[in-house]
């Protein structure tokens, strides 16, 4: 059994004590920390810039797994590299060219990744897996936190497994909307390697972070 990446959304945690929510899911086992850009344009919300993730980065040594929901992608990459972005995801709707994106954001010294829509097909990667180091899957409508898992993403996550373990490369096959205890255990099984979750990870305050994070892999080993 692969062992599976939990990347906590702080669009969930309590934006007035950031710099203390993330120090806490890292204390409590988070792997990454999942940041979601939105610029009320590409999505129907507006959340954070390069400014912000910045002031974040002293805050923990962990990967940050920066979802670029924005368009034009291209003008920004070397802002969220400067920033302290460690992964770059981007959609292939945001721009005409993927794959000369997907080359910037590595050129920029980040890992770089693609996000799929709940309507957007697997294939469309195809010509650019060798740029690929993450693909999300979004099982729900990207914009907005605490929607319903949209189960017809789990075929799509099967039939993502089989491409990338064709590559023969270690490309992180993630998950974002709606995980929770219930979800997260089907989409390990169905191939992913890393778990975005927010409301299931801050539900509780900082107490209960560390128990809400092992809930979200309870089978990694079995």
């Amino acid at each position: 059994m692969r062992d599976v990446l939990i990347s906590p959304s702080i669009l969930s945690a309590d934006f007035a004590c950031l710099g203390e929510e993330i120090r806490a899911i890292d204390k409590a086992g988070a792997d990454m920390i999942h940041i979601d850009v939105m610029d009320g344009h590409f999505v129907p919300n507006l959340t954070f810039g390069p400014p912000v993730i910045e002031k974040l980065r002293p805050h923990t040594k962990k990967p940050f797994d920066v979802h670029l929901m924005i368009a034009p992608v291209d003008p920004f990459i070397h802002a969220f590299a400067k920033a302290g972005a460690n992964i770059l995801t981007v959609h292939p709707e945001a721009g005409p060219h993927l794959h000369r994106t997907l080359q910037a954001i590595r050129g920029a010294g980040m890992k770089a990744g693609v996000a799929l829509n709940p309507a957007t097909p697997a294939s469309i990667i195809e010509p650019v897996m060798d740029d690929i180091d993450l693909v999300l899957v979004m099982s729900v409508n990207p914009g907005f936190g605490g929607q319903a898992f949209i189960e017809s993403q789990l075929r799509k996550v099967e039939q993502l497994r089989r491409m990338i373990d064709q590559t023969g490369r270690d490309i992180i096959l993630e998950i974002d909307g709606g995980l929770n205890a219930e979800t997260s255990p089907r989409a390990i099984a169905a191939g992913v390697t890393a778990i975005v979750a927010g409301s299931a990870v801050f539900k509780g305050g900082p107490a209960a972070y560390a128990d809400n994070i092992r809930a979200l892999r309870p089978s990694v080993h079995a």
